[in-house]
């Protein structure tokens, strides 16, 4: 075995786009990868110093989409741009906006499944960024991508993750087991 130091690797990282409106109204987003389940109804996201995290201290709520193949050329593209630079990028990107119904952010209906959230608290905060505990107000999934039992299907969406080893993105493949279940065929 090969031992290496301390890196950000915990894996898989997923691909988030954090969608927020400037100070004009005008849509914005970013990829963040550090992010992750906090409890059974909020989310942990670490946040650097961007001008989505200017929005989000102003407004408190955002939407976080999940990127795919589909969308990975523009979701890398507002990883490395910014919205200070190129206040208009959104367009861009060619992605469509609506108002998310239950928080002051966009959609970007491209995505197949967006969270609707609301910053509950501030990590650390400092001028170099902090880290955001969210509620999920509410999830909005594109009906393509349900499963016969009506619940989401992730393996229609050909979801994303960031490889912080390689720099890279890497698909999510099929499905290989039941949670909850398969454990206990060792019983």
């Amino acid at each position: 075995m090969k031992n290496f130091k301390a890196k950000p690797w915990l894996l898989p990282q997923p691909v988030l786009i954090i969608g927020t409106y400037d100070d004009e109204g005008r849509p914005n987003a970013m990829n963040a990868a550090w992010g992750g389940q906090w409890d059974m109804g909020e989310i942990m996201i670490s946040m650097g110093s961007h001008a989505t995290t200017a929005n989000l201290n102003r407004d408190g709520e955002f939407t976080v989409a999940f990127a795919t193949a589909e969308t990975l050329v523009a979701s890398d593209y507002v990883g490395i741009v910014s919205a200070k630079n190129e206040p208009n990028k959104i367009e861009k990107t060619g992605w469509n906006v609506v108002k998310a119904e239950h928080v002051n952010a966009p959609i970007f209906t491209d995505f197949p499944m967006t969270m609707e959230c609301r910053i509950t608290r501030k990590i650390d905060e400092s001028e170099t960024g902090y880290y955001i505990v969210a509620e999920i107000v509410n999830i909005v999934v594109d009906e393509k991508y349900l499963a016969e039992d009506g619940q989401p299907d992730i393996e229609k969406m050909n979801l994303i993750i960031f490889d912080p080893v390689h720099h890279g993105y890497v698909q999510l493949g099929k499905k290989v087991g039941q949670a909850f279940k398969d454990g206990g065929k060792l019983k």
